[in-house]
């Protein structure tokens, strides 16, 4: 936003000072009076129905009989399957219209002031009543957007607020969720305070010695009268410690209306941002009208620079950086589509585990706290607004139209996100066709008005497109492009040759095939040769069609440095596009960690080959195989080694080294560069041990052996320690095993679950792509001897402040939360996590 778009030229009194070791104090900075912004976390005591029930949204209507929730809620996730309809959406009932309420009162000595609703995500189409009278409502369910409630509240007095949700229109190939799936909060300010997504935080200079920081706020006058107001921000580095203060006068913000106050900073010796330290401050932007404070925001930043190259791939603050990224949905397996940043956070610790250090955010906005958490844990993100331009944007029958639209949505994405370090692309779309093939297509000029609204709210980032047919480039929509992002099978061959100035993103790699823990012999010699059983052997020989196994894009990674680096098609299997299997199976077969959060053995491939500095050392398959007693079973190892040897019951089986430069043609011998593959082995009952070694030197032992029946359960935590917050989770690993300790890597047994004490069983999951259980519920089936629980910690005294910029919930009274897993056959199995 600047002063030619809201036409308002605003002159500035403006100075800075830069503060040393020796200056003052945060709190000696700050203006003494207490900011009058209030920010109320508002997921708590809705109550929803299913339908479309008249009247619904009228204040007096007696919804006693709706069921209460909390929010974020995903209506569908409950299930139940239906096995009969084809699983591109996850064979979940998420289609159709269901209704939110909640009653809330309003302080009468907040009258005059303005009351703004924030929601996160609705899925989809949602209408915002307030008091029977509908205040707003948006028109992509996976866009944030603000409800102005002001001329529609009671101050002193009890409110109703009803929210519709219809997902019959909304287009999907995958599952979307359905209903408020991401958080509501309440906000209320003074006439006079900072617009929404209002602060702007850029850095165009940046030295060793020092860092040029520009913040643009915006501040929005609704008094019937022109303000004079006093804009004042101070600087904390990483530590909290304060390094600059600056104030600016703004003269005459006009009455209903809006003005900007520029600021300009140099932070001395700036602590840069970057994937291994990656170093945060905060800007607090202060609004004053005379002396009195009438609001305030907290902003987090980064001080860091980066360039997408055509030659030599990305560069972040002065050195290349092979981007090694994966594509995530938005699902969070068991919890459907309701937000939860443990379970978000959990994900990311996998997939840092991994040698992920990139994250494209596929294809829709991400929930807000997923960058920052990415800001927070050091990942780059391409940043994507749409998957096509069609029903799955919302979009339905071409309607409404597409440059009326597209500013629409993208300006609340690029405000909403562009303060944020993590971000370096934003993607305008997904693999969207041409429009000789598709009315909702590409075509030059479309292309340019979408990535000129990206540029319009900021133009520090490159603008990019995910792109899969090559032909494009002949017709030239890519021309108003900052960088490409190519999909699959090195399809961006032609557009460097067309194009040898534009850099480029394997957008979309991978898309590769398994199921944890199934094998079978003999091994796939196609990459299509998949199970007639519906699972995919997790030998990793298998892909689609039109994709390759991991060992192909290492290679082609390897071969063409002019590429920023890939984006694994997918991290994590997610609900729904159940390729190649879409009429029997609910959940995809694409990731390389399962459902559950359970790594699948392709996660050791990546992990050896991406993080080459931690020690892996990785066997496959299992060694039960009672039906193949001196019959052939191939054995993989993956390392970050160059070579194994391998033992069966303590004879050495040979040695194997990885080959620099595999013989072509065949397609599979590229994974003897990647991978240690012994196969000649004959089963037999026992020990399987691998060791490896780099430069001769051993780095590492894995065993593999033959479990015996099952006797136990064991119960392995993800944390001991919870906030009694009533959104914080534990992630509890299911396991049998044999009275040696060793994994039954056959083992189904049905697992049933107790909680006793401060928590609750949010859901439960195995990763069966075949399985119609449902997600929660007190017991559950191992998969290939695994599974997972979700346990949440219940919420003690909730408070809510208003202090800050954003809603701050205090931990209540927690305490020990027991969890017991028992199966027939089978001593109960118990431990203890603390919620405090």
């Amino acid at each position: 936003m600047n002063a030619k778009r809201i036409g308002l030229k605003i002159a500035l009194l403006a100075g800075f000072l830069t503060l040393n070791a020796s200056c003052q104090k945060a709190n000696e900075l700050r203006p003494n009076t207490v900011p009058a912004r209030k920010v109320i976390n508002f997921n708590r005591d809705w109550r929803f129905a299913r339908g479309d029930p008249i009247d619904a949204e009228s204040a007096d209507f007696n919804d006693s009989s709706w069921k209460p929730v909390r929010l974020p809620h995903d209506w569908a996730i409950t299930g139940p399957f239906n096995p009969h309809e084809d699983g591109y959406a996850g064979k979940l009932p998420w289609r159709g219209v269901g209704w939110y309420r909640k009653a809330f009162t309003l302080d009468k000595t907040d009258a005059g002031k303005r009351l703004y609703f924030d929601f996160d995500g609705v899925m989809a189409f949602p209408k915002v009543y307030v008091n029977g009278r509908l205040a707003g409502g948006w028109d992509y369910g996976y866009m944030s957007f603000r409800v102005d409630a002001t001329p529609f509240v009671r101050f002193g007095g009890v409110n109703v607020i009803a929210v519709r949700a219809d997902t019959r229109n909304h287009g999907t190939r995958w599952y979307p969720g359905a209903g408020i799936y991401r958080k509501v909060t309440m906000t209320l300010n003074e006439p006079v305070h900072i617009t929404h997504w209002g602060t702007y935080i850029t850095t165009p200079k940046i030295t060793a010695d020092s860092a040029t920081v520009n913040i643009q706020t915006t501040v929005e006058n609704h008094l019937k009268k022109k303000t004079d107001v006093m804009v004042s921000t101070l600087i904390l580095d990483p530590q909290g410690q304060p390094v600059c203060f600056s104030r600016a006068r703004i003269i005459a913000v006009p009455e209903n209306g809006s003005g900007n106050a520029e600021q300009s900073f140099v932070i001395k010796n700036p602590q840069r941002w970057d994937g291994n330290t990656p170093k945060l401050y905060t800007a607090e932007t202060f609004v004053q009208m005379g002396n009195e404070v009438v609001d305030s925001d907290t902003t987090t930043f980064g001080i860091r620079d980066f360039k997408f190259t055509d030659d030599d791939g990305f560069h972040l603050n002065g050195r290349r950086v092979q981007l090694k990224g994966v594509c995530l949905h938005h699902d969070l397996g068991a919890l459907g589509a309701a937000f939860n940043t443990r379970a978000m956070e959990r994900q990311l610790e996998i997939m840092r585990d991994m040698g992920v250090n990139a994250i494209r955010t596929s294809h829709n906005p991400p929930a807000p706290e997923v960058l920052d958490l990415c800001d927070k844990m050091g990942f780059v993100v391409w940043d994507e607004v749409f998957d096509k331009w069609d029903r799955t944007a919302d979009r339905v029958n071409d309607q409404p139209p597409l440059e009326e639209y597209g500013e629409k949505q993208i300006k609340n994405f690029v405000m909403r996100d562009r303060n944020h370090p993590c971000v370096v692309v934003w993607s305008i779309g997904n693999e969207i066709p041409s429009m000789t093939s598709d009315k909702q297509g590409l075509t030059p000029a479309r292309v340019k008005f979408m990535s000129d609204y990206f540029r319009e709210y900021d133009p520090t980032r490159p603008v990019g497109l995910a792109c899969n047919v090559p032909a494009i480039v002949n017709i030239r929509v890519i021309d108003p492009l900052d960088l490409t992002g190519w999909n699959y099978g090195r399809h961006y061959a032609k557009c460097r040759q067309r194009y040898p100035d534009k850099p480029i993103v394997y957008s979309e790699s991978g898309s590769a095939f398994s199921t944890r823990g199934f094998y079978e012999a003999p091994l796939p010699q196609k990459k299509n040769d998949y199970s007639k059983g519906y699972y995919i052997s997790s030998y990793d020989r298998c892909a689609a069609n039109y994709a390759d196994i991991a060992d192909v894009d290492f290679d082609l990674m390897e071969k063409d440095s002019f590429v920023a680096g890939d984006f694994v098609w997918t991290g994590i299997d997610y609900l729904g596009e159940p390729v190649p299997f879409s009429k029997q199976a609910r959940s995809s077969y694409f990731g390389i960690v399962d459902l559950a959060g359970i790594p699948k053995d392709r996660f050791y491939l990546y992990r050896s080959h991406w993080a080459p500095e931690k020690t892996t050392v990785h066997i496959l398959p299992h060694w039960n195989w009672p039906d193949r007693i001196n019959q052939n079973v191939p054995v993989y190892v993956y390392t970050n080694g160059d070579s194994a040897e391998l033992f069966l019951n303590g004879k050495s089986l040979g040695k194997r080294s990885k080959v620099t430069k595999p013989e072509p043609p065949l397609y599979y011998n590229i994974i003897d560069k990647y991978r240690l593959c012994f196969n000649d082995v004959n089963y037999e009952p026992g020990e399987l041990k691998a060791i490896a070694y780099k430069d001769g030197v051993e780095i590492g032992q894995a065993i593999m052996r033959t479990a015996g029946e099952p006797i136990k359960i064991k119960l392995t935590p993800d944390r001991t320690q919870l906030s009694a917050t009533g959104d914080d989770l534990c992630f509890v690993l299911i396991e049998v095993l044999d009275a040696n300790n060793t994994l039954c890597p056959l083992a189904d047994n049905e697992i049933h679950f107790k909680i006793e004490g401060p928590g609750q069983i949010a859901g439960a999951d195995n990763g069966d792509q075949l399985s119609y259980e449902p997600f929660q519920d007190d017991k559950h089936k191992l998969f290939f001897g695994k599974a997972v629980l979700i346990v949440r910690a219940s919420e003690g005294q909730a408070l809510s402040t208003g202090s800050t910029s954003s809603p701050q919930v205090s931990s209540g009274q927690g305490g020990e939360i027991k969890i017991i897993a028992e199966s027939d056959g089978f001593a109960s199995a118990k431990i203890i996590i603390q919620s405090k």
